[in-house]
Formats: structure tokens, sequence, C-alpha cells
């Protein structure tokens, strides 16, 4: 699942291949994960939550896993058959494509906006959070983003919360990891010039120098290369201990592949967006050795997790990646928010969000601070070892 603001495109790879979006990872098409709703009974309220992530293209695998979290959580807590404000209510989602677009994205947002949703739950891309942050924000409707930029907490919006640890987090924490256990002392950086990417980048090289590491090499693609050859070159001549990247696995995967033929010895190391099986299954034999890190405990270490992954499998036939957990727990805890508050005005419930605490599938005690960052938020880091993630060590938490 994170710079500057809005200028920055987050990723629109459509030049890259179908066959880029890890078709494995891939729950069901939108259309079969998430089943029409039922007509409302009669003096049933129906609640309408807005949802946004890249549905199509290469990014499409993080979006639909990412919605099938939202769509369990929402059967879930229909069939509690909740009421609010002494009225049976119905949850039902409004789910749209933004093409991991910054326009796009805008132009979602003022459709929810008009739509009246009661909440939104997205956008995944922190380039695309941040721009529709502001017109969310301007609308008084509460976003709970999957964004990890630094920047889209910083605005000083009262809608604005995050799904996972912001960026600072997680590259304070990798910078120092490097340092401190890979024992690197030169490390060479590349990023995507994408808002998640270079925010990532920008807080892991901080992070690096701020632990006496040396960063030898700064380099930048884009969101839709897959030749990184002239690049990797010119990185192997500063003979760096490690390199790490900052962006997605449509560009990881190859990244790992070319540096392993060029002879670069140096470990890949990334962040959450290359934890996933796509990953492991575009770069193949030469994803061993990738260390990548992740917010939040591993999948059977979550307080619901064991719980979460079996009815997730269930309900979509597909294992859990990476995003679906943190998606399940945003959309309930805004439910709960509406529940606590008796109110599903924004108004009204966006206080009680801001302030209550919720014992979800990923943490015990879900809560934000004042910017509406997650208070409670490890990092665990993993490496590929025989083709599978293997956790690493768990830091933070």
């Amino acid at each position: 699942m994170s710079h500057k603001l809005l200028t920055i495109s987050c990723a629109v790879a459509a030049a890259l291949s179908i066959a880029a979006c890890g078709k494995k990872e891939e729950a069901k098409p939108a259309d079969a994960a998430a089943p029409a709703a039922a007509p409302a009974a009669a003096g049933e309220v129906v609640v309408k939550l807005g949802f946004a992530a890249p549905l199509t293209g290469p990014q499409a695998h993080y979006g639909e896993e990412y919605k099938n979290g939202v769509t369990l959580a929402i059967e879930d807590a229909n069939a509690e058959k909740p009421t609010i404000d002494g009225k049976p209510v119905k949850f039902e989602l409004m789910a749209e494509d933004d093409l991991a677009d910054p326009k796009t994205a805008t132009q979602i947002a003022q459709k929810f906006v008009d739509a009246k949703v009661n909440g939104i739950i997205g956008h995944f891309n922190s380039g695309c959070a941040i721009p529709a942050s502001k017109i969310y924000s301007d609308a008084g409707i509460p976003q709970v983003a999957m964004a990890t930029a630094p920047a889209y907490t910083q605005q000083g919006f009262k809608t604005t919360f995050r799904s996972m640890t912001s960026d600072t987090q997680q590259g304070t924490v990798m910078g120092k990891f490097v340092v401190e256990t890979l024992k690197a002392k030169k490390i060479a950086i590349i990023d995507d010039r994408t808002a998640y990417g270079q925010g990532l980048a920008d807080e892991f090289e901080k992070a690096v120098k701020a632990n006496g590491g040396e960063v030898v090499k700064r380099e930048f693609t884009t969101d839709k290369a897959t030749d990184f050859a002239a690049i990797l070159t010119a990185l192997k001549a500063s003979s760096p201990d490690v390199v790490f990247y900052g962006g997605a696995d449509a560009q990881s995967a190859p990244m790992a592949k070319q540096m392993k033929r060029l002879g670069l010895k140096a470990p890949l190391v990334s962040g959450e967006m290359t934890k996933t099986p796509t990953f492991l299954k575009l770069a193949g034999k030469e994803a061993e050795g990738s260390i990548a890190s992740l917010a939040g405990l591993p999948l059977d270490q979550m307080p619901k997790g064991k719980d979460y992954e079996t009815r997730y499998k269930a309900r979509f036939n597909a294992d859990v990646a990476t995003y679906s957990p943190y998606g399940y727990d945003a959309t309930r805890a805004v439910i709960e928010a509406m529940k606590k508050a008796n109110s599903v005005e924004p108004s009204k419930y966006l206080p009680t969000l801001a302030k209550n605490e919720y014992a979800g599938v990923t943490s015990s005690s879900w809560a934000y601070d004042d910017k509406g960052d997650l208070k409670d938020g490890g990092i665990t880091v993993y490496k590929v070892e025989n083709g599978e993630w293997k956790v690493m060590q768990t830091i933070g938490k």
C-alpha cells in the first residue's frame, strides 16, 4: 500500500501488458466479488460507502483484494441487522475504479460527494488519495485511505484517516534495519517518482543517514518502466550493499530479475507494494533474497487474522495477499463510529471516528491520533526464501 503533493502521479501503467497484473493474485472480478445488493426492506435506511482504488490495469490486483476486504466488512455488518437512531440500516458499497490516476480520482471524489455517500474507504494510492482528500474535506465526509504518504495527513484536514501506518514510520524503520541488522554501509536508492514511491524513499534515505549509513547513489525511474539496465549498471559501479526501491511490484519484480542478471549481489529491499504474491510470480527465481516491509503483524499473528483468513478464502476462493484485512478494519471502524454516535450523518459520527477505539482484525486497538494516523502499528520485515515470503523480524510493536 507513500513527495511532492498533487503534481506527483500515482501509478498508471497502461503501457504494461495485462500479464504484468499478476492475475493469480487477483481474487474474483469485481462483479463476482460483490453481488448486486438486495433491495432495502421497508423502513430500512440505506447507508452508502464510497470505495475507490485501481480495479483495472497493472495495479488491479491491489485494488481488487482491498475491495474484497471492504465487501466482506459490509456483508458482516449487514448480517448483524444493525439499527442506528432507532432505524434498521443497510450498508451498500459504491465502488469506483480510479485507474491509479489523480485526475480520475478527483472526478470520482466529486461523484461520491454528489451521490451523498456517508463515508469513503480509499483511495488506495497516495497520489490519488491526496488530491481527492480536499474534495472530501470540503464536503465534510470522512475518508479512510490506504495511502501511506506522510503528506496525506499533514494537510490539516479533520476528515483524513489511514488504514496503514505512515511511510514516516516504515521508511524510518527500514533505514535503521538495513544499517543495523543487515550491516549495510553503502546503500543505493531508486524510486518511481510517485507520491508513495518517492515519499517512502525519502524517509528511508533520512533514516539511513541518521543511522550512519552512506547513500552512494540516488536514482529515479517511472511507474511505467520495465527496463532498468542503465540505472542498475550505474548503481553497480558504486558497489552498494543494498539497493532500495520505492514503488510497486510491476517495477520491482523486473528490477530484481535484472539485478541478478547484471551480477549485482546486493539484495533488493522495498516496501509493502513489493511484498505480494505477484512479485514472487513475476520475479520468479530471481526474487530469492529480496526483502520487503509491511505495516502491522503477519496475518497469522494478527488478533483475528486466522479467522479472517478462513472466512476470506471461503467467501472469495482466494488467499489473503496484503491489503484486504486493512480494508476490512477501515470499513468496520467507520461503521462502529456510526453506531456509537447513533448517526450515519458524516458531521455527527466524524468526531466519534476520530476518538473511537475499535478491536479489529489487524489490531486490537485501532485508534487515531490528532492527525488521523494510526496509533498502533508495528512493521514486519519479510525475506523471500525458497520462493515464499518469510518473516525476518517484527519491529516497533
